[in-house]
């Protein structure tokens, strides 16, 4: 039996959205969730890099860590990790066949984002975890994460307009579904959110009577080198100084936002008693690595900037990245699952001179190359060039055969992941 093999055969429940089955699949398992002290991080964008910065200073600073995030690049094991490494294929196997033995025949069968939960918190209780840093899969409320009743910490990074098939048409509505982490006195860490979204979850906090964070985003002191000031007096022995300088390894503007999410977390555990050193979380965030989002890499001798960028948020921030790096035009190579808003990304992605490859994204529910360039070129009339390609490195090998423009390869996780699984491009540079 390999991953694929249990896992397959669950993709045919897709997104179903609800807490029963969950609950009665991990009551089955003897309910391991109850056993894990949990951070759990939800939010449109950025969710992700909090939870690696997070992972990354708590396994500095000693304390055994699991992290649990979505989806996947490349390999299933990369979802569930333990002190940074990712579970091994065997041990992940072994835990699906006994989660598989736990559903009942006569219960509604698990999705397969259910089954893979299960496996998780199954996961972190036998390795007795010290703690878990645990990424929402979608929305909140009835995601298969929310089943932690008093978490140590909840953190919302960001709320815009994506997923609202399942999560509802307004921001309002998508905030009330993320909102839905929230538990009764449990404190909150909040990011910058739309004055609609602030509203309902200000809102939820004041009816729940959590404790509230909200921190200012760090300060860039010089090139990959922030600053973040600490709330409170100082006083307290386990915080150190006011204020906290550290390297920031991952890429653009929003990792100032970012990083001071995971910072007002970790004080809010320093505050708690947990042990963790001004040194842990300075060496803790360097070594933090979150692939795939504005992570550069070498292909063909050819540099090449990786992003998902799969909505407008993600799209705007990744072009304010690029408009730092004084690149007279931009090579998109892009492909899109048909679920996006793809007028909206093109808004914040496209601007005249740009040059646009068009590709689908393999063996997902892709966006019709043809379609997208008739919209682009809608949208952003002067781009230089605009054209499809039915393959990802065709496309590649015309932008970078035609062009000395920076290339990037944006538009959804999954052509990331299809990029990095074929060609194993895997460094950093």
């Amino acid at each position: 039996m390999d991953i694929d093999s249990l896992l397959q055969p669950l993709q045919k429940f897709g997104v179903h959205l609800g807490l029963e089955r969950i609950v009665k699949l991990l009551a089955n398992l003897g309910n391991p969730h109850h056993q894990v002290p949990v951070i759990h991080v939800a939010g449109t964008n950025g969710k992700g890099s909090v939870c690696a910065y997070l992972s990354s200073v708590l396994t500095e600073a000693g304390y055994r860590t699991g992290r649990y995030t979505s989806p996947l690049l490349v390999d299933w094991t990369e979802r569930i990790c333990l002190n940074e490494q990712p579970i091994s294929a065997e041990e992940f196997c072994k835990l699906l066949l006994q989660v598989q033995a736990a559903i009942s025949p006569d219960e509604e069968s698990p999705t397969q984002f259910e089954m893979i939960t299960a496996a998780a918190w199954l996961y972190f209780a036998q390795q007795k975890v010290d703690i878990a840093v645990i990424e929402v899969g979608l929305g909140g409320r009835l995601d298969a994460t929310n089943v932690c009743e008093k978490p140590l910490i909840t953190i919302i990074t960001s709320i815009s307009r994506e997923h609202w098939q399942q999560l509802g048409p307004t921001i309002a509505d998508i905030a009330r579904e993320k909102a839905g982490i929230l538990k009764p006195g449990c404190p909150a860490v909040i990011g910058p959110l739309p004055p609609d979204a602030e509203k309902v979850v200000r809102s939820r906090i004041l009816e729940l009577q959590c404790p509230v964070f909200t921190p200012q985003p760090a300060r860039q002191i010089s090139t990959g080198w922030a600053e973040y000031e600490r709330w409170g007096n100082g006083e307290n022995p386990r915080c150190g100084d006011r204020s906290i300088k550290y390297p920031l390894p991952l890429q653009g503007q929003i990792q100032l936002t970012n990083s001071a999410l995971a910072l007002a977390a970790l004080q809010i555990l320093q505050e708690q008693g947990w042990q963790i050193s001004e040194q842990a979380i300075i060496n803790g965030i360097a070594k933090t690595k979150w692939p795939g989002r504005m992570q550069w890499t070498n292909w063909k001798n050819h540099r090449l900037l990786l992003d998902g960028a799969h909505n407008p948020a993600a799209a705007q921030v990744l072009r304010n990245y690029v408009n730092t790096l004084s690149t007279p035009a931009v090579t998109w190579v892009m492909g899109m699952l048909s679920t996006k808003d793809h007028t909206d990304i093109f808004k914040a992605l496209l601007q005249p001179h740009d040059r646009l490859y068009l590709v689908p994204v393999p063996a997902h529910s892709s966006a019709n190359p043809d379609e997208l360039a008739v919209l682009a070129k809608q949208i952003c009339p002067e781009l230089s060039f605009c054209s499809t390609y039915p393959d990802l490195l065709l496309a590649l090998e015309a932008a970078f055969s035609s062009t000395d423009n920076l290339v990037v390869l944006c538009g959804s996780l999954y052509l990331i992941g299809h990029f990095l699984e074929s060609t194993r491009a895997i460094t950093i540079i």
